[in-house]
């Protein structure tokens, strides 16, 4: 079996801790990042002279490449990353503020791009490496009163694909993860909420909020799998560019696409009608 350095953020509890206790417990290292101080030593003892921890906020744009930086010189270079710090927002659109939108996108947009760019330049040199970004099911279709969160998603996975076509010929791979529902706190305590303002809203929404709170604790999937799906993929000779995760998630998604592809469909004579008549336009991969 070949031995890879990891590099995985957000691993003090959740899909991030199960991703790295996977990796480890398949004999890899594993450098993990953690908020706050006093989970560092509680990490690095999963694994002793394996697990290394480092504390990081991947929103600070200036520790992201120092801190990567220092793991490449001290622990090595890093074969394997798993962009997953981040939280999930709930709140009804009209009713959530805009600084709650900004601080979500700065976690699990803005915290990935600069951890992706920070690992980048030494992978390109090396032609070899895995980036793995922990999108959502909620990334390629909704739910409301998940807007914010969708949206940080959404925005993952358009990103990170666009990545994957311009460090594929350099034998990097992006795999872009699409979780379903897993037992973990994501809809507990790790779930920012906005507070409940416009009762308009109370019957499409208050049902969503307390079958997910209901489900908490119970959900189907088991990041024990989920880990063990990931290493399945880096020792795919061509891994995905998407791999969802979970039945639920296979469905919840199908779903969504169809709903792109009715509409597709049914407006494809209007869309079609914008051209110029008589344009020609060279045929190309691009835009």
């Amino acid at each position: 079996m070949t031995t890879r350095t990891f590099l995985i953020t957000g691993v003090s509890s959740g899909l991030g801790r199960a991703f790295a206790q996977g990796a480890l417990d398949a004999g890899h290292t594993v450098v993990g990042t953690v908020r706050k101080a006093a989970d560092l030593a509680a990490f690095e003892a999963l694994a002793p002279g394996r697990a290394h921890a480092r504390q990081l906020d991947v929103t600070d744009d200036h520790a992201v490449p120092a801190v990567v930086g220092e793991i490449e010189e001290t622990v090595g270079p890093i074969d394997v990353l798993i962009a997953n710090a981040g939280y999930g927002h709930e709140g009804v659109f009209e009713e959530s503020p805009i600084a709650e939108l900004r601080a979500q996108f700065d976690a699990n947009v803005f915290g990935v791009a600069s951890t992706v760019q920070a690992v980048l330049p030494s992978m390109r040199k090396r032609r070899s490496g895995h980036i793995f970004a922990v999108g959502s099911m909620g990334g390629l279709m909704t739910v409301p009163g998940l807007a914010y969160y969708c949206g940080s998603k959404y925005a993952v996975e358009g990103m990170l694909e666009t990545v994957a076509k311009e460090v594929a010929g350099f034998g990097v791979h992006v795999t872009i993860l699409e979780p379903g529902s897993f037992r973990t706190d994501w809809a507990g305590r790790s779930m920012v909420r906005s507070e409940r303002s416009i009762v308009e809203y109370d019957e499409l929404f208050e049902p969503i909020r307390a079958a997910r709170q209901a489900a908490s604790g119970h959900q189907l999937g088991d990041p024990a799998k989920a880990a063990e799906a990931v290493l399945r993929v880096i020792d795919s000779e061509k891994p995905p560019v998407h791999l969802v995760l979970g039945s639920d998630a296979l469905r919840l998604v199908a779903a969504g696409r169809s709903a792109v592809e009715a509409d597709l469909r049914e407006w494809e004579g209007l869309s079609r009608s914008t051209d110029f008549p008589d344009g020609h336009q060279i045929v190309s991969n691009r835009p």
